[in-house]
């Protein structure tokens, strides 16, 4: 008795010839459509749109079959077809206000790390924090790419206009800031005070008291975070970030060769100074050495970010370390996953401190160590 093939089989045979035959007569003239995958796979195309967006509402002997048919024609998505389905193109806003073109570069390539392997291409808007347009030139960008959501970094995600707008227009968005600025879903926090805390800390523990500050741009709740870090680690040891020793500057290196030379001219100078980030750091290092002062001899250093600029210079940077590409690859993390309590994505990150070449003890506990040893030495001497 001959057996017969159980119905799948049969079909799963005629869907595979039916394949082979539009690949020798329509595979060399045009790309597959939607709906030739759909013909192909005797399925509706509406199916075949659920294929493609991992929708659970089709079984998977449906999906396996589908996805076939799909890898055998080399099909690709319409992707813009896919946004006028969705309301929204495949494109995540990166939205940045940032005088500093490392830490730009570094967080781009988190976030294009965190797109890899998904649907979403990373869309980059550069604006001007300061004009008065400002919101508007943001919304035009918004509504004229159909972003699917968007990423603010510093110091554009302090500005809570632009969140409540975002937040009314019902666009998905994270706010990467130096501190909690809104809800847990729509924040990453790099927690810059506790990097102010570590750099504190360390140039204390040294035993440095005539501590300077150089900060960031006015209006940078990122620089006013690791001076508030500072100044309650000095606490801890009893001591103050006096008025006379904090100089803004712009977080560019220029700005802070200039806010270096406003500090190198004071007739008692710090022995230490804390540099809100690494570009202004590179400046003061040129400034004190213009000065024929050495670091960390006559001033100790510490920079914050922890760029590749902080071991290229002479002697190496100490700093702090914050992790800015996976700030990134979070942020966009957490992005596509909005509203997914199956996946947890971290809400903020910590950064440490890392030791090189550019701090160590005042002049004056070296000269009281040499004296103490000596005193010892001339006691063992006359005994």
């Amino acid at each position: 008795m001959k057996k017969t093939k159980p119905p799948s089989s049969i079909k799963e045979k005629a869907s595979k010839e039916a394949v082979e035959k539009w690949l020798d007569e329509v595979g060399t003239k045009r790309r597959p459509t939607i709906n030739d995958i759909a013909h192909l796979a005797g399925v509706s195309k509406k199916t075949v749109s659920r294929v493609i967006n991992k929708s659970v509402q089709v079984s998977e002997e449906t999906r396996a079959g589908v996805n076939s048919i799909i890898k055998k024609l080399n099909f690709e998505p319409d992707m813009q077809a896919r946004g006028l389905a969705f309301r929204h193109s495949f494109l995540v806003g990166m939205i940045y206000d940032n005088p500093n073109p490392q830490y730009v570069v570094n967080f781009q390539e988190g976030v294009l790390e965190g797109l890899r392997g998904t649907d979403y291409e990373l869309a980059v808007h550069h604006c001007d924090r300061a004009a008065p347009s400002f919101i508007e030139q943001i919304k035009r960008f918004v509504e004229r790419q159909r972003l699917f959501g968007v990423i603010l970094t510093p110091s554009v995600s302090e500005d809570d206009r632009l969140a409540s707008w975002l937040h009314e227009a019902g666009r998905p968005f994270i706010r990467v800031a130096s501190l909690q600025l809104d809800k847990p879903e729509h924040m990453l926090v790099s927690n810059d005070r506790l990097g102010g805390i570590e750099a504190g800390r360390h140039l204390a523990q040294l035993g440095h008291e005539n501590i300077a500050f150089i900060s960031g741009r006015e209006g940078f709740r990122s620089s006013l975070e690791r001076q508030s870090g500072l100044m309650e680690a000095l606490k801890e040891f009893d001591l103050t970030l006096k008025q006379h020793l904090i100089f803004e500057g712009a977080y560019t290196l220029e700005s802070g060769f200039s806010a270096a030379e406003r500090m190198l001219s004071l007739r008692d100078l710090p022995t230490a100074v804390f540099v809100a980030n690494d570009q202004m750091a590179v400046g003061v290092l040129q400034a004190i050495r213009a000065r024929g002062l050495s670091v960390p001899d006559d001033i100790s250093v510490v920079g914050y970010d922890d760029f590749n600029v902080a071991q290229a210079t002479t002697p190496r940077l100490t700093t702090i370390h914050s992790p800015t590409r996976e700030i990134g690859k979070l942020a966009v993390t957490k992005l596509l996953h909005d509203g997914n309590d199956k996946i947890e994505v971290l809400s903020e990150t910590v950064p440490w401190l890392v030791i090189r070449d550019s701090t160590s003890t005042p002049k004056s506990h070296r000269a009281t160590t040499i004296i103490s040893s000596t005193t010892q030495t001339d006691q063992r001497t006359k005994l």
